[in-house]
């Protein structure tokens, strides 16, 4: 796990042409995308379609990463961060517990940045594996240059669940995700690209990376 300092970042949706604020408090966030080693160690599933020991897990919905976030939490002695309903489904988020979760889309994105400016952290060429340069296919972790805070595969290779909704007025219960994957033409891979999806939602080119908060940033509520 990678310290990521607090700041400000601001994010902007295309398709509402709408920009917004938020400020962050420091928290933890994973140096790379979990593996299907780990994956299949915490939960005894490979859902993958390629299977690897070192390639992103995938094939993953936003409930499978948040379920994978407590059972990580509960192996570790920690307070699970999310609060399951009666169908096994997220009721809500308890941002005073110490343990795993995915990061937020704002937390993601100044994460990605690390104090860059430009719409990437680095030439897409050495930082990410997109439809450019990965022969069609996903790759192991860490094979690509990291950004100025030692997090790889920020950009491609894999898309990232995040917590946030994307716009529960128009899409419901759609969630974010960051980042591009092995898949996509280059303006896809771009720290403030914003895509959605239904949280039951998995595919060969999404996965995600888990997050913890500071000990002085927990908050004490449900979101």
């Amino acid at each position: 796990m990678t310290t990521v300092p607090a700041g400000r970042v601001a994010l902007s949706d295309r398709r509402t042409e709408r920009r917004w604020t938020v400020e962050v408090a420091a928290f933890r966030l994973a140096a790379f995308p979990v593996t299907q080693a780990w994956y299949a160690e915490v939960t005894g599933e490979r859902p993958s379609a390629v299977r690897g020991d070192l390639l992103p897990v995938e094939g993953v919905s936003w409930w499978d990463a948040v379920r994978f976030c407590n059972a990580l939490s509960r192996r570790e002695g920690l307070t699970p961060a999310y609060r399951l309903g009666g169908d096994g489904e997220p009721a809500g988020w308890d941002t005073s517990a110490d343990g795993y979760r995915l990061p937020t889309e704002a937390e993601w994105e100044h994460a990605c940045r690390a104090g860059s400016t430009g719409p990437r952290y680095g030439p897409l060429g050495d930082i990410a594996w997109y439809r450019g340069n990965s022969d069609g296919r996903i790759h192991a972790v860490g094979g690509k240059q990291p950004n100025a805070l030692g997090l790889y595969d920020m950009l491609g290779n894999t898309w990232d669940w995040c917590w946030d909704l994307y716009d529960p007025e128009v899409y419901g219960t759609y969630r974010v995700l960051r980042g591009g994957g092995w898949a996509d033409e280059h303006w896809s891979c771009r720290a403030s690209v914003r895509r959605r999806s239904h949280p039951t939602f998995r595919i060969d080119d999404v996965g995600f990376r888990v997050a913890r908060s500071a000990p002085d940033a927990a908050g004490g509520r449900l979101a």
